[in-house]
């Protein structure tokens, strides 16, 4: 990519909301990199009504490409300019965003959501096809939403450069230095 991204839009997994300590954690790290590279963290509708339950997709695509947009435009950049991504459904929402046509300077997708827990046969991958950009998945060695082995083989169809780093732990990895740092390592090569 030949122009620095201008920012970065992060969304929250389904039962957190903005201030998640992952998404803090990151947006410590790549502010502290690069301060001219803004970072926005941002709620999905259904969590600041006060409900529980989480938007469902189309819902939320079209609020992530409103935040995109509404972001991009307050930078003076197009979307374009943009890394958008979050922490497993907020990450899964973007990527669909970005699947749909959002155009993004690349996706940090933190402890992706391949499929629930323990149903395999229910893969949330008919979308990765469509993300010719860079991807960037981190996530946990012992992730029971999807296996290093099983984000190696469904992210194989992204045509874009994907890069995976996996660190010990489950979805909720505990060594937020070492994602905000994958991050932090992945703007760097950009």
């Amino acid at each position: 990519m030949s122009t620095r991204p201008a920012g970065l839009l992060l969304a929250p997994g389904a039962g957190a909301d903005r201030d998640h300590r992952a998404l803090r954690a990151v947006d410590d790290a790549v502010s502290a990199l690069d301060p001219a590279v803004a970072v926005e963290r941002v709620d999905f509708p259904y969590r600041t009504a006060g409900r529980r339950m989480p938007d469902r997709a189309p819902v939320a695509v079209a609020h992530v490409r409103a935040e995109a947009e509404r972001f991009a435009a307050g930078l003076g950049v197009g979307t374009g300019r943009l890394l958008l991504g979050g922490r497993s459904y907020g990450g899964r929402m973007c990527s669909m965003a970005v699947a749909e046509g959002l155009p993004a300077a690349g996706l940090v997708l933190l402890s992706y959501p391949l499929h629930p827990p323990g149903r395999p046969d229910r893969l949330r991958t008919e979308h990765l096809g469509d993300l010719d950009l860079p991807v960037l998945f981190v996530g946990g060695d012992r992730d029971p939403f999807g296996t290093p082995d099983e984000l190696a083989e469904h992210t194989a169809a992204i045509p874009g450069p994907v890069t995976r780093v996996t660190l010990p732990g489950t979805h909720d990895v505990k060594d937020l230095d070492a994602v905000a740092a994958a991050v932090v390592r992945w703007l760097d090569t950009l």
